[in-house]
């Protein structure tokens, strides 16, 4: 009853949000772009930027405060944009709302999406080329050192279920393996199943990549959904509209008609090739091994399209995945334990494996279930520090202090060996991982003074304008001569 009541809350509280996105939302990746240009945030290189190492680095210097716009790089035509999501409040306005409603909206798109909209004809499919050269025909960069090549890192990988025509929507890297050639690297998700779905009657999977999209659908992309539900109903109701859609020109899946670039394509039956190393989420390279082959038959853009490019475990790659997991994760937590107040997948832990949640504490012993169920919420996550409502889980020095003050290991830490975790850290073998929880929350039955934090009367209202001289070198210098 408690989370019925929650999630009714939610919607009458996102009900709101939804016009409120509708109306102040940009409408596609070029008003997003116009938005960042309008407050500071876009940076534009110079011409010519090389498309291997020389234009990921550029972007890797300006991760933490801008997005950075390509023209012309390596003598393409069509110019380059990365960095889009630099910080989690970025993501919010990318969808006309709040940092603080980020979290709640998502929620609420998840629970009820808005069904695409399919129409005749969209400007994704303004120019059309019939001979694929990859390379040729678009900027595709090379992005960490030990990459293996160029890469797609940006692409929506759009397939159909095979057996009930259901789309998923999932993002892979996509190795360029020849003219019209990809290898790409499915892990064990939708995308996957609906491959061997088709492979055991040795058809090929029809897909599409799509790449230069509305933030929304790069979110929407990283939900944690069930099979068979379609992540641009979320990206929809993220916007409050529903998404539209078009028809492939070779297949039967539906694109956004908004997008920048669709590549049309099958992944092939029975077909394994070599694919990396490529710098992953974590700052490590992800192997080399025999993965599944994309065959393309046609590359769709609009006139003037823009190719957006993620550099391989840049900030722009830890936020984008970090923030739909969040509201994952807080979603299943409010199941059973209604005093969960936040949660925060932190930087250092790669946006994936360390996990905070700040709790409004009712009972002692209670921090180490909510532990366990955060573990079993998503196989990722190797620690959990649970910390009290007063402390700032978007601050790693607060939540090192709560550790620092409120913890004991022998008392308060939980450790489990031999659990499922994620094949990209490095530490695990093959996967299997040991996890960690630490309850860094107050004793219930503490004297009030022992925890209460010190605070200084009146800081809050300090208007330091006031307060403080403007010229503070002649106000020393006027000291210090005694006047």
């Amino acid at each position: 009853m408690v989370e019925e009541s929650r999630g009714k809350d939610l919607n009458m509280r996102t009900e709101n949000l939804a016009a409120v996105a509708a109306a102040d939302a940009p409408k596609d990746l070029r008003s997003w772009l116009a938005r960042l240009a309008e407050h500071g945030k876009l940076a534009v290189a110079r011409e010519g930027i090389d498309l291997a190492d020389e234009l990921a680095a550029v972007s890797k210097r300006l991760e933490r405060d801008r997005a950075v716009l390509f023209p012309k790089p390596g003598g393409h035509d069509i110019p380059v944009v990365a960095n889009l999501f630099a910080a989690r409040d970025w993501v919010a306005d990318a969808i006309g709302i709040s940092e603080d409603q980020l979290l709640p909206r998502f929620i609420a798109a998840a629970r009820t999406p808005l069904p695409t909209r399919e129409v005749a004809s969209g400007p994704v499919q303004e120019v059309v080329h019939n001979e694929v050269d990859l390379l040729k025909q678009l900027p595709i960069p090379k992005h960490n050192e030990r990459d293996s090549g160029p890469y797609i890192t940006a692409g929506l990988l759009i397939a159909r279920n095979p057996r009930t025509g259901i789309q998923n929507v999932s993002i892979h890297r996509c190795q360029i393996s020849g003219p019209n050639r990809i290898g790409v690297l499915l892990l064990p998700r939708h995308t996957l199943a609906y491959f061997r779905m088709a492979e055991e009657t040795g058809g090929a999977l029809e897909i599409a990549i799509v790449i230069g999209v509305h933030p929304a659908l790069m979110l929407a992309s990283q939900a944690i959904a069930a099979l068979d539900e379609d992540e641009m109903g979320i990206a929809g109701a993220l916007l409050g509209n529903p998404i539209d859609v078009v028809k492939c020109k070779t297949n039967s899946v539906r694109v956004p008609a908004h997008a920048e670039i669709v590549i049309e394509g099958r992944i092939l039956p029975g077909v394994r090739e070599p694919e990396g190393p490529f710098g992953e989420f974590p700052q490590y390279y992800g192997p080399r091994a025999n993965r599944e082959v994309i065959e393309v038959d046609m590359v769709t853009h609009r006139a003037r399209p823009i190719f957006h490019t993620i550099v391989g475990g840049s900030y722009e790659h830890l936020v984008l995945g970090g923030v739909p997991r969040e509201a994952t994760l807080l979603q299943h937590l409010w199941r059973s334990f209604p005093n969960v107040l936040d949660v925060r997948l932190t930087r250092g832990g790669v946006c994936r494996y360390h996990l905070a949640v700040q709790i409004d504490k009712t009972a002692d012993g209670e921090p180490k279930n909510i532990i366990m169920s955060a573990f079993g919420a998503h196989y990722d996550i190797k620690q959990v520090v649970i910390v009290d409502k007063d402390v700032n889980i978007s601050d790693p020095e607060e939540i090192e202090w709560a550790i620092a003050t409120r913890f004991q290991c022998d008392r308060d830490l939980l450790i489990i060996s031999g659990a499922l975790g994620s094949k990209l850290d490095p530490t695990t073998k093959n996967g299997l991982s040991a996890k960690m929880g630490l309850d860094a929350t107050v004793p219930i039955d503490a004297p009030e003074l022992d925890f209460k934090r010190i605070h200084v009367k009146g800081e809050e209202q300090v208007n330091l304008a006031s307060v403080l001289q403007q010229d503070s070198s002649a106000a020393f210098c006027r000291i210090l001569r005694g006047e």
